[in-house]
């Protein structure tokens, strides 16, 4: 059909009916593909709430995939604190912030977490993905250079094609293929822009070497952190905490609230500086809806438990040391990582469907990860702790990859 409408484009140009026709053909072709190759993804529906255990289709399973590593995620202070919230509140905000939908929660959770940080200031995000596009898009523009990493989350990448600078994508975690790019640079503004934890492989970033050679550079350094909020350092501050970087050195923070925190949403925090220029120029920030404020009051509750409840991340770790010992003697193909993000490298993108599908069906549920998410020949189960797994929950699971 193609063809034809090309043969004929000159004389009689393909009717409306035709062009939706091809196009409907080439969708379906690329889903067939997909299926083909193995990397067609679907949907589990979950009838229960988050946990260890979930309810798929009438079955308990136990999972291992949630990003809810502390198990806060059901938590009945969070609970608590969204009802109280929406009889005050309801359950919209209404409006973006800046029109008339920063409600008190929106701001008292910005204060918490400028404080929880360190920081002078944060600013609300519906999604980290909207935080990350927003922050480079105001901070970068043609004529600007970032550099990211090679393995940096498709939110950062995105983030650094729409801001219309040039981004160069150093290799993953090398600082000195950084220093190369950083020394070629001509760029009047220069971004570098990691990821903490890197969400697939579960390692954490050379961020000392990362701040020492942005400074060395004059270019700004940019951390998201999605991971390791509330699991890495002494008091769960993250992996800048972990590796004692403050605002000076690493000036742009971006965190999520979904993840360890067990709610929604996602901030940064920086200066006044950077937090007003947000304000303005962050278009992910500006034209969308404010988050519901019922999410911020959770949120807020989830970082008093943090501080409250070390042992959440105490137990984490101790989960995390018996997984990787355990298969370690099983002598299972695990990626060099200590958070809770335990990749368990596959390599064919068919067998790795084939693993997951058998432990779902023996009751446990756990992702299949293929390209594009990965490069090519790198399937893996991904594999994530909390702090709620048991000692007998992780040795069923390595019972069944053994």
């Amino acid at each position: 059909m193609i063809a034809h409408c090309l043969r004929v484009s000159v004389s009689m140009p393909c009717s409306e009916h035709d062009r939706k026709r091809v196009m409907r053909e080439d969708l379906q072709r690329s889903l067939r593909q997909r299926r083909e190759q193995h990397r067609y993804r679907t949907r589990l529906t979950v009838d229960s709430p988050q946990g260890v255990e979930v309810v798929i289709d009438g079955r308990r399973l136990l999972s291992f995939c949630s990003n809810d590593y502390l198990g806060l995620a059901r938590h009945p202070q969070l609970r608590q604190a969204m009802h109280a919230a929406i009889d005050r509140y309801g359950a919209g905000s209404g409006a973006a912030h800046l029109v008339s939908g920063h409600l008190r929660e929106h701001q008292l959770l910005e204060e918490a977490l400028a404080e929880f940080t360190g920081r002078p200031r944060a600013l609300l995000f519906s999604t980290g993905y909207m935080a990350n596009l927003g922050v480079i898009g105001a901070l970068l523009g043609r004529g600007d250079t970032v550099f990211e990493d090679r393995y940096n989350h498709a939110s950062l990448l995105d983030g650094g094609l729409l801001s219309g600078a040039r981004l160069q994508r150093y290799a993953h975690a090398d600082s000195d293929d950084l220093e190369r790019r950083l020394t070629a640079s001509r760029a009047r503004r220069r971004l570098v822009v990691s990821d903490g934890v890197f969400s697939m492989d579960g390692d954490v970033a050379p961020l000392r070497e990362l701040a020492a050679l942005a400074a060395r550079h004059d270019a700004w350094l940019m951390i998201d952190d999605a991971h390791g909020i509330g699991v890495l350092g002494a008091r769960g501050r993250g992996s800048l905490e972990a590796a004692g970087l403050d605002t000076d050195a690493v000036p742009v923070l971006m965190g999520t609230l979904g993840k360890a925190l067990g709610c929604f949403g996602a901030f940064v925090a920086g200066d006044e500086v950077l937090i007003e220029t947000l304000i303005q120029q962050a278009r992910s920030y500006v034209y969308t809806t404010a988050p519901p404020p019922a999410v911020a009051a959770a949120a807020r509750a989830a970082l008093r438990l943090i501080d409250a409840e070390a042992w959440r991340r105490d137990r984490l770790r101790a989960n995390i040391r018996r997984f990787r010992n355990g298969a370690r003697q099983l002598g299972l193909s695990l990626m060099p990582s200590d958070s809770p993000i335990q990749p368990l490298l596959v390599g064919d993108d068919a067998d790795a469907v084939a693993r997951a599908r058998a432990l779902y069906e023996n009751g446990i549920l756990v992702t299949p990860i293929r390209p594009p998410t990965v490069p090519e020949g790198t399937a893996r189960l991904r594999i994530t702790l909390s702090a709620e797994h048991r000692d007998e929950h992780i040795d069923r699971l390595l019972e069944m990859l053994g």
